[in-house]
């Protein structure tokens, strides 16, 4: 992980500084949220051994690189502490915003599922879950993830009660449920995700989601908010236009079938591990609409329209209902589109590197506090990744490394 945050030129020994320096500063900002020295103590060990190099970051492994005896106090953390996690919630997403924030800011939300066995941790039940790729007895947590040019993290999260759950408050005491929850489907959870950034002021001018959110709340939630979005839909989901030559109208695939060649552009949808992620794209714009008609604190026209991807491998689409300030690129939502790509790669070190997936509590509050814990861990990082990166080479190693590479200087050394 070092080694990745040392191309703007960093030693090893400034990037260790930057990762003692960021670590001490998360800690302090955490450690209000707690009333007793031993639990913020122990809060603190939690944040080193998920920042350590363990496989796993279950109880017993956590309290031995801390050096307790047992699993004891990190069970009580996360289970008997009197504690907010919303608190870490929002602690959590200042971080990130203080660092990674930019006005051209990106909130994407996914959902990602945590395999379980039994039926007692909170929101367990069978339901498709895209980690696995099937349904599957599993917890669904829905995520909100900032994005921006200085790199990305986690700002929100939710755990997803199916009705089987909510339906039931004897099950719901069990898992100490607070009384005010009740059921919120997951585009319901991402627009009170949505509400809460805006209301706290994060800076972000668009929101991208797959298909789970691609109509309904989030849609009314970001265009009274004057919030460009780029939203994923099925292939049966109806687009109409007017005032346009020639009108469309019909279902997304079936207009995608009718486009000519020449609608289509070949275009980046960002840099991956692979080198840049090529896609064929058409957009369409379908109406514009006066940001007076919906409320919309940005003045102007809006163009409502239609986004679809096509594979260069396999021809393989994908549709988006896109919500944008009239004029637009392409390439501008394209670029919104492949932010999805960094919530994705998110989940996937936050559950390899920070153990976002090992949690052994049951109750909804063990959940939230167990991934907020790995939410801030993982800010803390891509803070130290984005400062790392942005510094410069000191003066002196600079000056070494041209006389290094110099011709003369070396023949005369290999002669000395």
């Amino acid at each position: 992980m070092i080694q990745d945050m040392m191309s703007g030129g960093t030693s090893v020994e400034e990037t260790l500084e930057l990762w003692a320096r960021s670590l001490r500063s998360a800690k302090d900002r955490m450690a209000p949220l707690f009333t007793q020295k031993r639990v913020v103590d122990s809060a603190c060990a939690f944040l080193d051994v998920l920042i350590g190099n363990e496989p796993r970051k279950t109880g017993w492994m956590r309290a031995e690189a801390a050096g307790d005896p047992g699993p004891w106090r990190q069970q009580a953390l996360l289970g008997r502490g009197h504690w907010d996690a919303d608190a870490l919630r929002d602690v959590v997403r200042d971080y990130v915003i203080e660092h990674l924030g930019t006005e051209e800011g990106v909130l994407v939300i996914d959902e990602t599922g945590f395999l379980k066995k039994g039926q007692a941790s909170c929101g367990v039940g069978r339901q498709y879950t895209g980690s696995a790729g099937k349904i599957t007895n599993c917890q669904i947590g829905v995520f909100g993830a900032y994005v921006s040019e200085r790199g990305h993290a986690f700002i929100d999260r939710a755990l997803y009660l199916p009705k089987d759950w909510t339906s039931k408050p004897e099950r719901l005491k069990r898992a100490h449920v607070p009384d005010d929850v009740v059921f919120a489907t997951k585009p319901a959870l991402a627009s009170m995700m949505i509400e809460r950034s805006i209301e706290a002021g994060v800076p972000f001018r668009w929101v991208a989601a797959d298909s789970v959110y691609g109509v309904g709340d989030v849609e009314r939630t970001l265009r009274r908010a004057g919030i460009g979005y780029v939203l994923g839909v099925k292939g049966n989901h109806w687009f109409g236009s007017w005032a346009t030559e020639p009108l469309i109208a019909g279902e997304a695939k079936d207009i995608a079938a009718g486009l000519p060649d020449q609608a289509w552009r070949r275009l980046s949808a960002g840099h991956g591990t692979k080198g840049e992620r090529l896609y064929d794209w058409a957009y369409l714009p379908l109406a514009d609409l006066d940001a007076e008609e919906f409320d919309c604190p940005i003045a102007g026209p809006w163009t409502r329209g239609l986004l679809i991807r096509r594979n260069i491998a396999d021809g393989d689409l994908a549709y988006f209902t896109t919500w944008s300030p009239k004029g637009t690129t392409t390439q501008e939502l394209v670029n919104v589109e492949g932010t999805r790509w960094r919530i994705e790669e998110g989940f996937e070190t936050a559950k390899n590197e920070f153990g976002l997936d090992h949690n052994e509590t049951r109750s909804w509050h063990g959940w939230h506090r167990h991934v907020s814990l790995v939410m801030l861990a993982y800010a803390v990082m891509a803070s130290v990744r984005y400062q790392a990166n942005s510094l410069k080479p000191k003066k002196t190693q600079l000056r070494t490394r041209q006389s290094l590479s110099a011709g003369p200087f070396r023949r005369s050394g290999a002669s000395s």
